[in-house]
């Protein structure tokens, strides 16, 4: 997942989301929830896992690869990894840790902090 932030003049922000396709309605579903609750109040703040629950370091990872159009063997190939450690880390079966989160952030064009 992407998230871009830009400022405007009236003071307000505009935020930009790229999620993999699939999950593109899921995501609008909970901004839509989202939007609605801070009307009601307009001081409430939440969390990425309270609006996306089911988000994981490895799905994250496995949609920032397809949004690239990476294989995994290209993407393992690129990190100098077997790509079998990649498929565990998009499975969640390996943790991703500070170091291979940087490296998948280059790899990726995107800020390692997504995958942690």
């Amino acid at each position: 997942m992407k998230l871009t932030r830009k400022p405007r003049t009236d003071g307000s922000v505009e935020l930009s989301v790229t999620v993999p396709q699939g999950q593109a309605d899921a995501v609008q579903a909970a901004f839509d929830r989202l939007l609605a609750q801070l009307g009601e109040s307009g001081e409430e703040t939440y969390t990425v896992e309270m609006v996306l629950p089911d988000m994981t370091p490895g799905k994250v990872l496995r949609g920032a690869r397809g949004l690239s159009d990476l294989t995994q063997a290209q993407l393992a190939d690129t990190l100098g990894i077997h790509k079998s450690n990649l498929s565990e880390m998009e499975r969640d079966k390996r943790p991703i840790g500070k170091d291979m989160a940087r490296r998948l952030g280059k790899a990726l064009g995107m800020d390692y902090k997504v995958f942690l």
